[in-house]
């Protein structure tokens, strides 16, 4: 028994270990270019860059130049900053509204969230991007709220299912001890929320950061363009040339905040999915 169960675990650790190189293969490869001139870029694209492929720091610096890196990434930062924040905050009190009332409206709610998380967004993407210039949202702070809206389906889900685990006498307790309902929030349920909070700024920071179409879409590429989308057309010459070195490296320097975010706060992730799902 005991050597066919190691056996076993030799298996899914062999489809583990597989399944990692498979994910980070693509990452490892942007990495390795980056470091290589265009023309072994193109020429042998999965060879390490030693001897003279190796082109030191320069696809840093002429990206950085060319693609207005600075202006981008805080342009970026703001928006995933803000719509984050804003996601969290605003999608958990409504979550625990629709919950604690529990009628045919927050239920009629509840039901409208999640049939946005199906909507893929190539479907409302000329609608939406009518309506924001329309209503003068194509600003930073107008696709902030547009991302809110994006956001709050899969959001409100998840806060929805934690915050039916959470036993209504704590609520009752604060309610006694002279507490109304935003400090009742405030004070006792957002602090046990934070598992799923934090799993939420997670998975809203990962896709706001890495969003090309919706930015291109309502900001275009202009001054007000976020990371994504200067990397591409900055960097692309006439007649559709690229200059694949500097790519490579803006590239590596776009996904560098995301996954430092990510692996600071990875421990939080399947805690609060799971929390989440206990009760749907």
């Amino acid at each position: 028994m005991k050597s066919k169960s190691r056996k076993n675990n030799a298996t899914v650790y062999a489809v583990l270990f597989l399944l990692t190189a498979l994910f980070i293969s693509p990452v490892f490869i942007v990495l390795m270019n980056s470091f290589k001139g265009n023309f072994f870029i193109s020429d042998e694209p999965f060879s390490l860059p030693v001897g003279e492929k190796f082109a030191g720091f320069d696809n840093f610096i002429k990206g950085f130049t060319q693609s207005d890196f600075l202006s981008a990434f805080v342009n970026s930062l703001l928006i995933t900053v803000i719509s984050v924040a804003g996601i969290v905050l605003l999608t958990s009190m409504a979550a625990w509204y629709i919950v604690r009332v529990g009628n045919r409206f927050t239920k009629l709610l509840y039901y409208l969230f999640t049939f946005s998380m199906i909507v893929p967004f190539q479907m409302v993407m000329y609608t939406v991007t009518y309506l924001a210039f329309e209503l003068n949202l194509n600003s930073i702070s107008g696709i902030v709220f547009i991302y809110l809206g994006f956001g709050s389906g899969l959001s409100v889900f998840m806060f929805s299912g934690f915050i039916k685990s959470i036993p209504t006498e704590i609520e009752e307790a604060a309610v006694i001890d002279g507490c109304d309902p935003i400090r009742t929030f405030f004070m006792i349920v957002f602090p046990i929320l934070r598992p799923t909070a934090i799993t939420v700024a997670i998975l809203n920071a990962m896709w706001v950061w890495n969003d090309y179409l919706l930015p291109y879409l309502v900001l275009g590429s202009g001054e007000k363009r976020t990371l994504p989308v200067a990397v591409q057309m900055a960097l692309t010459g006439g007649y559709g040339n690229k200059d694949m070195g500097a790519l490579m490296a803006m590239l590596v320097l776009a996904i560098v905040p995301i996954i430092v975010f990510y692996l600071f706060c990875q421990k939080y992730i399947i805690k609060g999915v799971v929390a989440g799902a206990v009760k749907g």
